[in-house]
């Protein structure tokens, strides 16, 4: 496994880029750490398969280096990098059995016959194959087809890192969960490197230690599941993650009140710099309260999922969510308080660090 820097890379498919606008990946400078499990989470568009690309080596970075524990690798190949890349849809042996496709890697390697049996049978069976394994690949399905693609992927050991491009999009979501749990085993049996990309907050969230969040063409948090969701550092991150995402509204920030309309929130703490640049307050749908006592609301609708509600409202003209217990009562002339730990205020879309 290997440690990788990205060194100030920069990305245009312009000929000659002139301005930030000319980037569809703008400046990234960051370190997967050996044996990381990290994932790239954003919208279609943002640049996460574009950055994968690069660390793999199909593409060649318009500014900047990739460094391989050290050692600049931006002019090798994917083959001389000596990574294992898994696709979005699935790349196999049609002519070739399950046994042969997941054994081909290996043996082009020159891994022992038994090294080689010992190991395929034991992706075969991770990945649920075990009736198919003598099968020809053209007579599976997509699905089947793509648990291939991912066991020739994770059969070597070898491997400086294993990159994943949104490999679950053809699998049923059962088996999603299936392979994601099966995938965090592998990681901490063999501390593989591995980067996941995905649009998925769920299949980031689940496989991930560190999440990368990506938005128009940079990274714009990085972090644990639980610091995103806590601490979203930018708004598109609060927005992102969650369902439904994180209510931002628009406040003026005076000492430590915050004004939302005619509204007075008071906040957990001083906001330091400049208070008159903030323009929003964020707060998860989860640190709403419903009641009979703080702001008052105009409930439009209220969603019954299973275990507790979305309750979709009105304050000042601005639509708000909060999420309530199933049994919670909800009255008739409804009001709305914060829970102060989970108030964050935001100056040009990222967040500002709050005082005692």
């Amino acid at each position: 496994m290997a440690r990788i820097d990205l060194d100030h890379i920069r990305q245009s498919y312009v000929e000659h880029p002139r301005s930030p606008d000319d980037y569809a990946l703008k400046e990234v400078k960051h370190t997967f750490a050996d044996g990381g499990a990290y994932a790239l989470l954003g919208p279609s568009g943002c640049g996460k398969t574009t950055l994968l690309n690069i660390i793999s080596g199909l593409l060649r970075p318009t500014e900047g280096r990739i460094l391989f524990d050290g050692r600049d690798v931006s002019a090798l190949s994917t083959q001389e990098r000596n990574i294992a890349q898994v696709f979005q849809f699935p790349v196999v042996y049609d002519t070739m059995t399950v046994r042969e496709n997941l054994a081909f890697p290996l043996r082009n390697r020159g891994v022992p016959k038994a090294e080689i049996d010992r190991k395929v049978a034991e992706i075969i069976d991770m990945i649920d194959l075990g009736d198919w394994a003598d099968r020809k690949a053209q007579r599976l399905t997509a699905d089947q087809k793509q648990k291939i693609s991912l066991g020739r992927g994770l059969v070597r050991s070898d491997v400086n890192a294993i990159l994943f491009d949104e490999p679950l999009t053809v699998i049923d979501p059962h088996m999603k969960w299936m392979l994601r749990s099966q995938l965090k085993v592998l990681h901490k049996r063999f501390g593989l490197t591995m980067v996941y990309v995905t649009h998925d907050q769920t299949e980031a969230l689940t496989f991930a230690d560190t999440v990368a969040v990506m938005y128009d063409g940079q990274i714009v948090q990085i972090g644990t599941p639980a610091e995103l969701f806590e601490r979203p550092s930018h708004t598109f991150v609060g927005y992102f993650i969650g369902s439904p995402g994180m209510n931002v509204l628009p406040a003026k920030v005076e000492g430590n009140l915050a004004r939302i309309g005619e509204r007075t929130v008071r906040l957990p703490g001083r906001p330091g710099g400049n208070a008159a640049a903030i323009t929003e307050l964020g707060v998860r749908p989860e640190h709403v309260r419903v009641g009979r006592e703080g702001m008052p609301v105009a409930i439009a609708k209220v969603e019954d999922i299973g275990r507790h509600r979305i309750v979709h409202a009105a304050l000042d003209g601005h639509q708000i969510a909060a999420i309530v217990p199933e049994e919670a009562e909800l009255p008739a002339e409804a009001h709305i308080s914060f829970d102060p730990a989970g108030i964050n205020l935001y100056a040009d879309s990222w967040r500002v660090e709050m005082g005692a």
